[in-house]
């Protein structure tokens, strides 16, 4: 069975809406590509880190679209190793709509998500959702991932869709390796889901197992 990565990144209080620019969801927002400015070679290198032995993309449609008008058509040099990546891999697009499946290796998921994210995941060895917040509450709510890669940038914006908006329900993460920070103060968080829920205690009871 393959692994399901979260790959967001987000405010300070938590919003992760529209980082990349001020046209990926304009509607009600206006900090659109508030990432930019804090963005720095730290950083970069984790992302790029972050996606060594992916084998495929879930992704929302929004977040689809984007990529679809972009990736295929980028001609850069600093992200090439991306862009190369992202054109040869399968994508999975969780959509209720018919979106435009013209970028190649894409495929829409069908009506059973859960069903299908379960598929994906047994046919792949390394799936990464990239953005994608609305697919992302539906895996939060069904525990549909293994593990979370969050970059928290300094700045709160206090408006916007939220990493945890709605979708989340108790359970436990294990940090598996020391946060890292870049420059500009983005701060690297890479956790993994594990079994059980939160548990609670007393801070006036001495712990017995001490």
């Amino acid at each position: 069975m393959g692994l399901i990565d979260i790959e967001l990144f987000a405010t300070l209080d938590l919003v992760g809406q529209s980082p990349g620019g001020p046209d990926e969801d304009p509607v009600d927002f206006a900090f659109g590509g508030w990432q930019a400015p804090l963005l720095d070679e730290v950083a970069g290198a984790q992302v790029e880190a972050a996606y060594e032995g992916t084998d495929a993309l879930l992704l929302g449609r929004r977040t689809y679209d984007i990529f679809a008008a972009y990736w295929p058509h980028y001609q850069g040099e600093q992200d090439n190793e991306i862009a190369a990546l992202f054109n040869s891999i399968p994508k999975y697009v969780a959509s209720r709509g018919e979106p435009d499946l013209n970028w190649a290796h894409s495929t829409q998921l069908g009506p059973d998500l859960a069903g299908a994210v379960r598929q994906v995941r047994e046919r792949h060895n390394r799936v990464k959702v990239v953005g994608s917040l609305n697919l992302v509450q539906t895996l939060l709510r069904g525990k549909l991932f293994d593990r979370l890669d969050l970059w928290v940038y300094p700045i709160v914006l206090g408006t916007g869709k939220k990493v945890f908006d709605g979708g989340a329900v108790p359970a436990n993460l294990r940090l598996l390796q020391a946060p890292a920070a870049g420059p500009k103060g983005a701060v690297h968080l890479r956790y993994g889901l594990v079994e059980g829920e939160p548990e609670t205690g007393d801070m006036d009871v001495p712990d017995r197992g001490a």
